[in-house]
């Protein structure tokens, strides 16, 4: 398979974006090292990371990979409005990769005015503006990256130098080093002729994707592949994470298996920092829901760390989804219907 094999119609090259996240990633890495004016390390209590759709995924990144690391609080944002405790101890990352998302733009307009420290990471518009008209540190995002969704890397890498620079985060280059390594082996795997991305996909089929994963990673990772499949397949997908969805959602299966089995195929997104009885509760779940689902997928991540994990699962499943989008001719990249809210909202 090569890359104009995959999926015609795609307009906007995603595919050929989506095989570039390796290198995405460590140019993002190197763009962001050495930037001025940010915080010292005993001035930062909180950290707050503002975004939205394709660019807030980068603040479940950052709680990934690096929250667990951390001596302070990582809170993600993905709305208008800010916790109450934002103020001159928090740094507020404002991710958006257009800068003119009006959630993140209103939120981090209020950061600032409540003194918190902001750094900015866009590819220009409003965003871009603040930060110069407030000195603020800004990142910018590579020019020719189709859309936001396909913009992973250049977002969610930078906060992660930044804070290793700071001193919040020792050793991220290291795990980014990692995670390009991994991110390569995977890439190539899922552009040979017998792609396992091709093959799950067509396993799915068109019944509707319910990712399960585990832990902060896992809830990255699912909520990844759920807005991939959204997005690029133009279709529904859910997701859901142990041990939370052991205590609720496993009960929901429970009637109208007659449909569901004919609707639904789980996915199962593992990873080496399962907890021991998260390991167990996967394998019962899967017996206990085995009846109802269409098929039963298992994805384990490869890699060394979180990060590398992490983006691993990313990248296999944004390869899910262009398959997904290819057995059916849809064009990936255009998302009409999103637009057209934007430009609604615009109009008042």
């Amino acid at each position: 398979m090569t890359l104009t094999a995959l999926s015609a119609p795609d307009s906007m090259g995603m595919l050929a974006a989506t095989a570039a996240l390796p290198e995405q990633v460590a140019e993002a890495a190197e763009a962001a090292r050495g930037l001025a004016g940010l915080p010292p390390k005993d001035a930062v209590e909180n950290v707050v990371v503002l975004g939205m759709g394709g660019s807030g995924i980068a603040g479940d990144v950052l709680v990934a990979a690096a929250a667990p690391f951390m001596a302070v609080p990582v809170v993600v944002v993905k709305s208008y409005t800010l916790p109450a405790f934002v103020g001159p101890g928090s740094l507020v990352f404002a991710m958006s990769f257009s800068g003119e998302t009006e959630e993140t733009v209103e939120a981090a307009g209020e950061a600032l005015r409540l003194g918190a420290a902001l750094v900015i990471v866009t590819g220009g518009g409003e965003l871009a503006r603040l930060a110069q008209r407030c000195g603020a540190p800004q990142i910018g995002v590579p020019a020719g990256i189709p859309q936001p969704r396909a913009a992973l890397g250049a977002m969610a890498i930078p906060p992660l130098v930044v804070l290793e620079e700071i001193g919040l985060f020792p050793g991220a280059a290291q795990w980014i080093d990692l995670a390009v390594d991994q991110l390569r082996r995977r890439r190539d795997q899922l552009m040979a002729p017998d792609s396992p991305a091709a093959g799950l996909a067509r396993r799915i089929g068109r019944t509707i994707p319910l990712v399960h994963s585990s832990q902060s990673l896992g809830v990255a990772a699912a909520q990844r592949w759920k807005t991939q499949v959204n997005e690029n397949a133009k279709s529904p997908a859910f997701w859901a994470v142990h041990p939370e969805l052991d205590h609720n959602e496993v009960v929901g299966w429970g009637q109208h298996g007659d449909i569901t089995r004919q609707l639904i195929t789980l996915v199962n997104l593992r990873h080496d920092g399962e907890h021991p009885q998260v390991s167990r509760r996967f394998g019962l779940v899967a017996e206990a829901l085995g009846e109802v689902m269409a098929g039963v997928e298992e994805v384990r991540a490869e890699g060394e760390g979180d990060l590398a994990q992490l983006l691993d699962l990313v990248i296999y499943g944004d390869f899910v989804s262009l398959h997904l989008a290819s057995q059916e001719g849809i064009d990936p990249g255009p998302v009409p219907v999103l637009e057209e809210i934007k430009s609604r909202l615009k109009l008042g």
